[in-house]
């Protein structure tokens, strides 16, 4: 105990000095929401990879697909390095950090304001952001409580506060500067845990071999009628695991928290060595998390009664109690980071983004009353966020992965094709994303209130989630062909910055006049 204790200590020391340390960076709102622009690649690529993996990972998808798929779930990961986080990199960066940049955003509800000279796009956007992103804040309390619970005997409620208190600190003190330089420590403890606890849990069972060997072994006649096929290669439902794999990578490239890391990258080379470190951090951490959750069947319990949730904390609670410290850090690392993405991102959209076009007025506002009220909607954010996350506990009301399947999905089904048109296809329509806007959200809202109306396969929000993403990205093409053009000249001007010429190395691009 005493050893899980002054590690916790330390942790909570670091992350919050670390928070007025960067004070000097978040005087204006530039700097307290992106940094200044001025972050380097791995500190980005930290930056993206522990706001994408959290208590929600490791905890809630881990378990539950884990149990459900067997070691076919390390697919999962995998299609989050390769889908989430390379090809989001590749086909996002260079065109987000360029754009954004040339329309002065600096949140996804700006960027549509001004790409498309709407404010109704702006303030819509922005109410979807700060509703849905508070079911995802509130999945995280929740997995890292059950860990908490599982070390300490400590109440969940006393779990969340000082969760949530410790995130409001930092966050507040040092904006996205602060966030950045923890998300960094965070993932290298990230890294480091993850290869130790995998390591731990297989040695319990003969190591690698004898781990997988025992899993071929399991047997569920409920789930399956083929032996062994929770060791197999695409497991016993490899469509549910597919529509798992579109939601948790394909996901990331229209999360508001996710994609606001390119505003704030500071060059073209941060850029390609941010593309690299997250993709292997990604292999690393989420491959890792999926793996180690595939084992799952050999650490039973009665899913029925206590849920998938505590799966995890059932295959780690007879590590000796430096791992089980080690764990607790690596969870409250992905957990915090994520929390303080999330809570930045929601706090900085509802000022931006709402307030100040509906209350402020824009001409006499200053920026120091704009931070104020940023850093008032943090602490806001937390405090209803950390509230559901208590009544849902109490009350039982859904998973974590169920909760986490209703916020990515509602968002990434709302902005993902809008975003990612606009980036690239001049035709884009305001209507077209307007369209996108609702389908995504209302398709999960529908989902969450009347589930039972929908077929069998979509009334899983994770399921339900991946078709959002998939029907915004065939919706968006169908209605800008069918709705008024966007103005010639308003298309030109954006899409000028993608014009400038600029000096490059040769090792870069060969001249025109090389043999």
């Amino acid at each position: 105990m005493a050893i899980k204790i002054i590690l916790l200590v330390v942790y909570f020391a670091v992350m919050i000095g670390i928070g007025f340390y960067c004070r000097q960076h978040s005087t204006d709102v530039n700097g307290f929401v992106l940094g200044g622009r001025s972050v380097g690649p791995w500190l980005t690529a930290f930056a993206f990879g522990t706001s994408y993996f959290s208590a929600v990972i490791f905890v809630g998808y881990a378990g539950q697909f884990g149990w459900k798929f067997g070691l076919a779930s390390t697919w999962i990961g995998l299609g989050n390095a390769l889908i989430g986080s390379l090809l989001a990199w590749a086909i996002l960066g260079r065109r987000t950090r360029i754009m954004t940049q040339h329309l002065d955003s600096a949140t996804m509800p700006q960027f549509f304001e001004k790409r498309f000279d709407s404010m109704t796009m702006k303030l819509l956007s922005s109410l979807i952001i700060f509703i849905f992103l508070i079911p995802y804040t509130a999945s995280l309390y929740n997995g890292l409580s059950r860990l908490f619970e599982m070390a300490f005997s400590v109440d969940y409620t006393v779990c969340i506060v000082i969760m949530a208190a410790l995130t409001a600190v930092y966050v507040i003190a040092g904006g996205y500067m602060a966030t950045a330089i923890n998300d960094f420590i965070q993932g290298i403890i990230m890294l480091i845990g993850i290869v130790a606890i995998i390591a731990s849990v297989l040695k319990i069972n003969g190591g690698f071999l004898g781990s997988v060997g025992a899993l071929a072994l399991v047997n569920d006649p409920t789930t399956s009628d083929i032996p062994g096929v929770f060791a197999s290669f695409f497991g016993p439902d490899p469509v549910s695991l597919f529509g798992v794999i579109i939601l948790t990578s394909l996901g990331t490239w229209g999360l508001p928290q996710m994609v606001q890391k390119f505003y704030a990258i500071e060059s073209e080379k941060s850029i390609h060595k941010g593309t690299v470190i997250s993709t292997i951090f990604a292999v690393v951490v989420a491959g890792g998390c999926y793996f180690l959750g595939g084992f799952a069947r050999l650490f039973p319990v009665d899913v029925a009664t206590v849920g998938f949730d505590a799966i995890i904390p059932k295959m780690l609670s007879n590590l000796s109690p430096i791992l089980i410290g080690i764990t607790l850090i690596l969870v409250m690392s992905a957990s915090m980071s994520t929390l303080s993405s999330l809570v930045l991102t929601s706090s900085s959209t509802l000022t931006l983004d709402f307030i100040k076009p509906l209350i402020l007025d824009n001409k006499k506002s200053s920026e120091k009353i704009e931070l104020a009220i940023i850093r008032v909607f943090i602490a806001v954010f937390i405090v209803i966020s950390a509230i559901i996350a208590v009544l849902q506990y109490k009350f039982n009301v859904a998973f974590i992965a169920q909760l986490m399947g209703l916020s990515w999905g509602a968002l990434a089904g709302s902005f993902l094709a809008p975003f990612l048109y606009s980036l690239y296809w001049k035709g884009t329509t305001k209507a077209a994303c307007l369209t996108s806007f609702a389908w995504g959200s209302l398709l999960m809202l529908a989902n969450m209130l009347f589930k039972s109306a929908f077929p069998a396969i979509l009334q899983s929000p994770i399921n339900c989630g991946a078709l959002a993403m998939i029907g915004g990205l065939i919706i968006v093409p169908i209605v800008s062909l069918l709705t008024k053009a966007p103005s010639e000249e308003k298309v030109t001007s954006v899409f000028s910055c993608y014009d400038k010429k600029v000096m490059v190395p040769i090792t870069d691009a060969l001249s025109e006049g090389e043999d």
